[in-house]
């Protein structure tokens, strides 16, 4: 009788059978149980590294304070828009300014092109990334509507602005809203979050 060493054995987790190796069922259904259950880990890491979407941290700018006030809606939500004509471009079509929304405060950049009455515009919640597009129509009166969606195009939600008549107040805003401050050293008042323009004195 022959004895073979441990060397000799052939190994116990596959048998051979004819040409190819087999290996035994359980060791699959635990490596595919493995795969199965780590998958919606690694999504959920991927998500996590994913950057969530920028709150605008941007305050009114002085600068354009002086341009037309436009009040009205951006879908169900008050807004305050103040849009011009850019100074010293040699583009005369360009446009710029600001949109503030009225119950949180949270001010959202806006610039692109005045064409007739059609108005093409980008927004940005940071100064730098393009977070949505407007593409509008002014009307004879001088109203705005139209709808702004996501920077693919994608997710419109309309708008309806009509100018803000001169020497009317626009809607309040939240004190302390987007870091405009409630009063100034002298006592005077911050106008709607615009801090050039102030009452009380």
């Amino acid at each position: 009788m022959e004895v073979l060493t441990q060397a000799q054995r052939p190994p116990r987790a596959a048998v051979k059978r004819g040409s190819a190796t087999r290996t035994p069922g359980w060791i699959v259904a635990a490596v595919a149980a493995a795969v199965v259950l780590t998958l919606p880990f690694a999504a959920r890491a991927q998500d996590a590294g994913a950057q969530p979407p920028v709150k605008s941290t941007l305050k009114p700018n002085p600068g354009f304070a002086t341009l037309p006030q436009y009040v009205g809606t951006l879908g169900k939500r008050q807004i305050v828009m103040r849009l011009g004509a850019k100074a010293g471009d040699d583009d005369p079509t360009g446009v710029h300014g600001e949109y503030q929304f009225t119950d949180t405060g949270e001010v959202i950049l806006i610039a692109g092109d005045r064409a007739d009455a059609t108005l093409e515009a980008e927004d940005s919640n940071d100064g730098t990334h393009i977070t949505g597009n407007w593409v509008g129509t002014f009307a004879e009166d001088g109203s705005l509507s139209g709808d702004r969606m996501d920077p693919d195009d994608s997710h419109p939600v309309p708008f309806d602005l009509k100018p803000l008549a001169a020497g009317a107040a626009a809607p309040a805003v939240p004190t302390g809203a987007a870091g405009a401050s409630a009063s100034t050293p002298n006592g005077a008042r911050a106008v709607n979050g615009v801090s050039n323009l102030v009452i009380g004195q």
